[in-house]
């Protein structure tokens, strides 16, 4: 493995400043203790910074030589809103908020690698350091974006990059198209008519129509897309009645839509909103169909991709650059890839050694309240980000 040897010996400082960050997260948009971190740490090593792009982001610039090329490397900062189990030393202080997806970590590569840059500038152009709000359900990338991120900071790709945990410590994974899905979100609620329980013929009853829905749904994956298309459908909520012996007047539905494709997306929104609408039809009923789009897939680019890969290549060898399995989590980057051609890459967070003393009982997966970012990543994650821009800033 060829880790630079600058970042290698600011390891114990990286992991300090790191877990300084999980032990005090914040949520989308109020990211200012963080955002104020990495702020004065760029002013200290004389990198210019711009604040307020999505509220709480901040835009590290990096310049050197003439070229007018530009690349984007972008590191999350929020946490979320959810109680850790961990009790070591630099747990969560904040009750309901943690690091539970590792943007502690994130942050605390991209930082690593800014340190480096303000030393060792061997590029020609500019690095766009993106330190960005609110990626767990806020859109913050779609917030910087429509704040001028492209505009005031042209460059010519954006680079992201999540740790996963699973992965062997040592390895990457980046693939050209879509690796992680669109997220969305739907509410359908059935108007009915009330009544007796034991007179349910003097009752337009939406529960029986809400049950046949959740079953219909299903036949839209399996009937109506193509075998090779790819598609989940999940009714999480149903909310009816308040008492065993009445019929509700209506009754809720909400869950998730996930796909790889917008265009599998606009046929699973129309199939599901006819359906709707003729199952409760056929009953004597009617629904309310309200369908809400968050973010779209996360598709990289193949130059961008194979670039990538053949940078993690270089540092970690060929074999241990892993194709990357598409997820049908989300993850807004996908906004700043719709702008710009890039990679989302994974870097291996491990199989859950680095866990000492006082962490949870449960497992060491994403969104987990046992979760803890492998500090062991940050010199490897610091040195791909280094060595992506020098390569493609290569004067």
């Amino acid at each position: 493995m060829k880790i630079i040897d600058a970042i290698l010996t600011q390891a114990p400082g990286l992991a300090a400043l790191r877990r300084d960050l999980h032990a005090h997260p914040e949520l989308c948009f109020n990211e200012f203790r963080t955002a104020d971190v990495v702020a004065a740490k760029l002013t200290d090593w004389g990198i210019p910074v711009h604040r307020g792009l999505g509220t709480t982001g901040v835009v590290g610039i990096v310049k050197n030589g003439t070229s007018s090329r530009a690349i984007g490397l972008r590191a999350d900062m929020d946490a979320l809103p959810m109680q850790e189990a961990n009790t070591f030393a630099h747990a969560s202080t904040q009750p309901g908020k943690m690091h539970a997806c590792g943007h502690d970590g994130h942050t605390a590569m991209l930082l690593a690698a800014a340190q480096y840059f303000a030393k060792h500038r061997n590029f020609d152009g500019t690095v766009y350091l993106i330190f960005q709000p609110a990626e767990e359900g806020g859109g913050g990338a779609r917030e910087m974006i429509k704040d001028g991120l492209f505009d005031k900071f042209p460059m010519d790709a954006v680079f992201g990059m999540h740790n996963w945990p699973g992965l062997q410590f040592g390895q990457f994974a980046a693939s050209a198209g879509p690796v992680m899905a669109s997220s969305n979100e739907f509410k359908i609620t059935i108007h009915g008519k009330g009544g007796h329980a034991a007179m349910p013929h003097n009752a337009l009853d939406p529960v029986p129509v809400a049950c046949q829905l959740v079953q219909s749904f299903q036949t839209i994956i399996s009937r109506n897309l193509k075998p090779i298309e790819a598609g989940v459908i999940s009714v999480t909520r149903i909310h009816a009645g308040e008492a065993t012996n009445v019929i509700p007047n209506r009754c809720e539905l909400q869950g998730t839509v996930r796909t790889f494709s917008l265009a599998v997306l606009d046929q699973i929104e129309q199939r599901m909103r006819t359906m709707t609408e003729h199952v409760c039809a056929a009953s004597g009923l009617h629904a309310d169909f309200e369908f809400k789009r968050n973010y779209p897939p996360t598709i990289n680019s193949a130059a961008e991709a194979d670039f990538a890969r053949q940078v993690m290549a270089e540092i970690v060898g060929a074999d241990q650059v892993l194709v990357q399995e598409p997820t049908m989590g989300a993850e807004d980057f996908s906004f700043m890839l719709q702008a710009k051609p890039g990679c989302y890459a994974f870097i291996a967070n491990g199989d859950g050694d680095h866990r000492a003393l006082g962490h949870g009982g449960g497992p060491f997966m994403l969104h987990n309240p046992s979760y803890d970012f492998n500090d062991d990543l940050l010199p490897i994650g610091a040195t791909y980000w280094v060595r992506l821009a020098e390569a493609w800033l290569k004067g």
